[in-house]
């Protein structure tokens, strides 16, 4: 392709295939201000934001022994930025339904709020705390697994944490390998302490020494001896050489 030059030539350089790759990669790059652009472009949870018409979540089942009927508490995510690395997935909506209709004012007004909350934006994750915190002045109760729940509210906080921590929204502490360990040996110590108990037994009462340690909870091994831990809220503490010990995370009252 012929160019017609209509001014005088003052000067000339030659461009050798190297800087013709340099001004390619340079253009190609993007600039401070694309990169600010591109950031602007991510969308973050507000309640400006409009609910799609279809929205994934899961539903849990919880059943007090306080209520004659379960509850289903069903938490809806929303997606943002689907398709990108900025993908997110935050909680948008709950529900709970039951066919007690005891507690239905206040799980309406309960459900609104909370949802309310979620579309706001932000950390959302102090609602579990607040909902846990909230005791019964009848008195809470223990779920499977011995795990001590002060009210039917802490128990629903307790359903949103494992929805949050599910998503990855809240993270849950991991024990170290030494940690794990030490529990372990405690439940050996412990299982151990209780054999030597059953073989110095005398015959006619061993049977019922056998019963008394079956285990509870859903295959978690404490024995229905234990008392609650105040640590982890399990009831799994035990008195291991005159000390209080939880089998279940592994505090002790001795040190």
């Amino acid at each position: 392709m012929a160019v017609r030059i209509d001014q005088k030539i003052t000067g000339y350089a030659v461009v050798t295939p190297e800087e013709k790759a340099r001004q390619a990669a340079a253009s190609a790059a993007p600039g401070p201000d694309a990169r600010q652009d591109a950031a602007n472009d991510i969308v973050q949870m507000h309640e400006r934001i409009k609910r799609p018409d279809v929205l994934i979540g899961n539903t849990y089942k919880i059943k007090p022994p306080l209520v004659e009927h379960a509850f289903y508490v069903t938490i809806n995510d929303i997606v943002l930025n689907p398709g990108t690395e900025h993908e997110l997935r935050r909680p948008f909506e709950v529900f709970i339904n039951s066919k007690s209709m005891e507690h239905f004012q206040w799980i309406v007004a309960l459900t609104r709020i909370i949802s309310a909350v979620f579309r706001k934006g932000g950390d959302v994750t102090f609602l579990v705390e607040e909902m846990k915190a909230v005791f019964d002045p009848r008195g809470g109760y223990y779920k499977g697994g011995g795990v001590y729940m002060p009210s039917l509210v802490a128990e629903l906080g307790s359903v949103i944490e494992d929805h949050l921590t599910s998503i990855g929204l809240l993270h849950a502490p991991e024990l170290s390998a030494a940690h794990r360990a030490l529990i372990a040996d405690k439940r050996r110590q412990y299982e151990d302490l209780e054999r030597q108990a059953a073989a110095a037994a005398p015959r006619s009462s061993t049977a019922d020494h056998e019963e008394d340690l079956a285990i509870t909870g859903d295959g978690t091994g404490f024995p229905p001896s234990a008392s609650l831990c105040h640590k982890c809220s399990t009831k799994a503490l035990v008195i291991m050489d005159g000390c209080a010990t939880c089998l279940n995370c592994g505090y002790s009252k001795c040190g």
